[in-house]
């Protein structure tokens, strides 16, 4: 029974699965506690078998990510009462599962069981492998006579495989109270093989009366409050749609905790120790509701977010975690005057190890595409079009050494067509990466596309004063702040396509997207042009 206590011992909030101790490690947890609980389970069958299942468990939709050339992750959350802390019993449940070739599950692949524990809010995630490399399949979790939606999923090419296309797309920053998810509606309709979603999947904020739909209840700062407000978006169908469409590759950037944090400093200075426990219950619940690998599994405060994924020879994603690893913004974390912390060589983004990473990847790589998926506007912008300057610190503009030391490194490596994509900043970007932003002569080295958001407003007062600025920030091609959307990219040996999808109102549930622009990458010529 040990396995039991480990899994239900309380915490504030909510209660806390400590699988790292002297008898169990995280990696041993994983593997074995599914095959463990079936024994508990059946401890409990008299009990199990009076469970309801006529509310429907699967209220959160189903999702798949981390796909592998012989894998991916399968995810779902039992939540009958998904507002409410979710509406389950205290104890553990069996959840089948199946990978099939087609979508009427006839022809099953692949079958099993996981648990569903309450110490984890009866998420599951059941790592698939043994599958075919570059295929689509179709999967479905059942509890008892209850049945999930069925999911479309992929596993990539082999490793280094010759690949002729790939097509994603890149989303992020969705506040539920903002506005609604046409967006997603449309995005769940263009056939793609991978969503990149780059951070702010909830927003933390406490309900606003006034707001378009509103959060549930106060801010999110425990286990279960966040628990509920993943739950909350995660009822919007068009969102669960787009989640059934295709796997997702998926990083936080700052609401999943707390907006403009930066490792253990929080935006309001809370004290640290406090601020680390909220942050591991922030960690905690993105865990449960993300289709991630046992190894993402949060200890205490800390998650293992960033990793890689290679699409053949056609593409390497490199997606980065932004916030767990940096260092305090320099000079406050809004727009401010340069000051001289901002190019101090210990200002980092990364961390050094996540930053020796990055540069190891695309040092290795053998990929016709290198793509860098991260939260925040990575080239720099002078905001004011004046002989004054002012930057938002809390971008790259905050960490110029650590930029420099990858556009630097880029430049002398010379990685094949590196592109960065970004989000963040709730408007559309396409930038020219310099070798150095401090000389506007310098060589284009790579490209950036900045999506807008599926929701979250930019500033309008902002607009104008950055149209105006765009003429000192020749580097800059193109902006826009109006639209909400997404950026869908077509991946060919020999060019880029970025189309910037977007909706005439975020009202409207069922607003046609429409393409504002396209720009195009072609392949050893960095920077984008107009289509």
């Amino acid at each position: 029974m040990r396995a039991l206590s480990i899994l239900l011992s309380p915490v504030a909030g909510g209660t806390a699965l400590h699988p790292i101790d002297e008898e169990m490690n995280r990696r041993t947890f994983f593997k074995t506690g599914a095959l463990g609980g079936f024994g508990l389970i059946a401890a409990q069958s008299d009990a199990l078998s009076s469970l309801d299942v006529s509310t429907n468990p699967f209220t959160l939709g189903v999702a798949s990510g981390d796909p592998t050339p012989g894998g991916v992750v399968l995810w779902t959350r039992l939540a009958p009462d998904p507002l409410a802390g979710g509406g389950m019993p205290p104890l553990p449940i069996l959840v089948r599962w199946r990978v099939a070739e087609d979508h009427e599950l006839q022809h099953v692949v692949q079958q099993g069981m996981a648990v569903a524990w309450p110490s984890l809010a009866h998420s599951v995630h059941v790592e698939v492998e043994g599958l075919a490399a570059d295929r689509w399949y179709f999967y479905q979790f059942t509890v008892g006579d209850a049945e999930s939606p069925v999911g479309r999923t992929r596993t990539l090419p082999p490793f280094g495989a010759h690949v002729d296309r790939l097509r994603f797309a890149f989303v992020s920053c969705q506040d539920w109270q903002n506005g609604l998810y046409p967006a997603y509606r449309n995005l769940a309709q263009e056939d793609l093989d991978l969503v990149v979603h780059l951070g702010d999947y909830i927003y933390e904020y406490a309900s606003d009366p006034t707001a378009v739909r509103q959060h549930n209840g106060a801010e999110a700062r425990t286990l279960q409050g966040y628990r509920n407000r993943y739950a909350l978006y995660k009822t919007d169908p068009h969102l669960q749609a787009a989640h059934l469409a295709c796997p997702w590759l998926v990083v936080p950037d700052d609401h999943e905790v707390e907006n403009n944090y930066a490792n253990f400093i929080s935006e309001d200075n809370d004290d640290p120790g406090a601020f680390l426990l909220r942050r591991a219950a922030a960690y905690r619940a993105y865990y449960e509701h993300m289709p991630l690998r046992a190894r993402s599994f949060p200890v205490g405060a800390s998650m293992w977010l960033y990793r890689g994924l290679d699409f053949g020879d056609l593409a390497s994603f490199s997606a980065l975690d932004t916030r767990q690893y940096r260092t305090d913004q320099p000079c406050g974390d809004g727009p401010r005057l340069p000051c001289a912390a901002e190019f101090d060589p210990a200002q980092t983004m990364t961390g050094p190890e996540q930053e020796a990473w990055l540069l190891s990847r695309l040092n290795r790589s053998r990929s016709r595409w290198n793509v860098v998926a991260q939260q925040t506007m990575f080239a720099s912008f002078d905001f004011l079009s004046g002989p004054n300057a002012v930057f938002l610190m809390d971008q790259w503009d905050g960490y110029v050494a650590a930029r420099q030391r990858i556009t630097s490194f880029i430049a002398l490596r010379q990685p094949s067509n590196p592109v960065v994509i970004t989000g963040d900043i709730h408007s559309s970007w396409v930038h020219d990466l310099k070798a150095s932003f401090l000389n506007p002569a310098s060589p284009t080295v790579g490209t950036e596309f900045v999506g807008p958001s599926i929701s979250s407003d930019f500033p309008p007062v902002l607009i104008p004063l950055t149209e105006a600025a765009l003429p000192a920030n020749p580097h800059t091609i193109f902006f826009d702040g109006l639209y909400h959307g997404y950026v869908r990219c077509t991946l060919t040996p020999e060019q880029w396509i970025a189309d910037y999808r977007v909706v005439p109102t975020i009202l409207d549930a069922q607003a046609e997207a429409f393409t504002l622009r396209s720009f195009v990458v072609r392949d050893g010529e960095p920077g984008a042009i107009l289509a």
